[in-house]
């Protein structure tokens, strides 16, 4: 086994971030296996569906690839080009097993560059994802990327072996998109494929990557973006990549965006997603330049909307977890708990988790508020 090949292909993993993964944690362990060394840098924690932590191998089928965009060391416009590799199916199924058995992965997210066309590299992926769960019966979790102006035929066969599947917009629109590449077409390439994978309703369903940064878009453009896919795409997740200038590639002279920046649009998917804020509410977020400032955005709707202290004691849910330090876990707390306890300190809150510092401005406990220091 080519060991330099499992390591360049592992590493390439990282860029994509459409699934829910966490840093690798096992960089800095000693192993004497050969294998699991190389592959270090496509091991990663992630929170599945269920909500268990698992590890999972991220890996490319290949890095080569016949696209040309221009943030992708991968790229045909990269100026210099790196050693390309690509794995059989076999290959790939019997590394991917091998950490199953000896160190424990619990799934496998499969993405890849494209060879030839979008089929052909999906037909071998398709391969390897048949031999590993055919050959070696593995029926753990199975992410399966698939690529841009791939045939339906082709998706509704991954299907039949994958938990999840994605394809990544990368762009908020298709005047967005022509910046990065001139082979891509967002409507029929991306948007298109997303809506078949919508119809096949995979059974941990699909998610995106959104590249942040890389064409000039505001933040009300990608919130605008996340709002549509949200609610066309019965989107699981959608995942926000800042954009790293990378050396070689056409956009290398770009400025980096803040990593602070996909920060806030999680913070703001979040409260969309899981905090069912109206559309208008995350509006009233952007400035006027369209970007979100680097403030945790639960404080600022907060600040503008929360016009007297929210008593802990009367507040129903939906008012309780508008309230910076309260979660959705901790608001179902306090409405359960609240009859019985005839006085709700501040020590019962703690205790339930609310995060005093932050809430103790816009709540009320036992008929006492605390002034914020705006106040004075």
């Amino acid at each position: 086994m080519d060991l330099n090949k499992l390591r360049t292909l592992s590493d390439a993993g990282r860029f994509d971030l459409a699934c829910e993964c966490t840093t690798q944690e096992d960089r800095q362990k000693y192993t004497k296996d050969a294998i699991q060394q190389a592959t270090l840098g496509g091991i990663y924690t992630s929170h599945i569906t269920d909500g268990r932590t698992v590890k999972i191998f991220k890996t490319l089928m290949t890095n080569s690839c016949t696209h040309d965009c221009n943030y992708c060391t991968n790229s045909t416009r990269c100026t210099k080009q790196k050693a390309k590799f690509m794995y059989t199916p076999e290959e790939l199924a019997k590394v991917f097993m091998h950490l199953v058995r000896n160190h424990d992965i619990e799934g496998l997210f499969l993405s890849s560059g494209i060879v030839k066309d979008a089929d052909h590299t999906t037909d071998m992926m398709l391969d390897a994802v048949k031999l590993v769960r055919n050959k070696y019966h593995f029926h753990g979790y199975i992410h399966f990327k698939a690529l841009p102006g791939v045939s339906y035929d082709r998706l509704k066969e991954a299907r039949r072996y994958a938990t999840r599947m994605s394809i990544n917009i990368e762009a908020t629109s298709s005047q967005r998109i022509s910046e990065f590449t001139s082979i891509k077409t967002y409507k029929s390439d991306i948007l298109r494929r997303q809506a078949w994978i919508k119809s096949l309703s995979p059974p941990s369903g699909q998610s995106t990557q959104l590249v942040v940064g890389a064409a000039d878009e505001t933040d009300w453009e990608v919130l605008k973006m996340m709002k549509w896919e949200y609610e066309n795409m019965s989107l699981h997740r959608m995942y926000y990549s800042a954009f790293s200038p990378l050396h070689n590639t056409p956009f290398e002279s770009r400025k980096a965006a803040p990593k602070w920046r996909a920060h806030r649009l999680y913070n703001v998917d979040w409260l969309f997603r899981k905090y069912n804020y109206d559309f208008n509410e995350v509006k009233e977020l952007v400035d006027d330049n369209g970007m979100l400032p680097d403030k945790d955005p639960k404080l600022t709707h907060a600040e503008r909307f929360i016009e007297k202290p929210v008593d802990v004691k009367e507040a129903s849910y939906e008012e309780l977890i508008r309230v910076p330090g309260i979660g959705l876990k901790t608001a179902k707390c306090i409405v359960a708990a609240r009859e019985g306890f005839p006085k709700m300190g501040r020590r019962h809150l703690h205790q339930m988790g609310v995060i005093m510092h932050r809430a103790d401005p816009f709540i009320k406990v036992d008929g006492w508020t605390q002034k914020a220091l705006t106040a004075f």
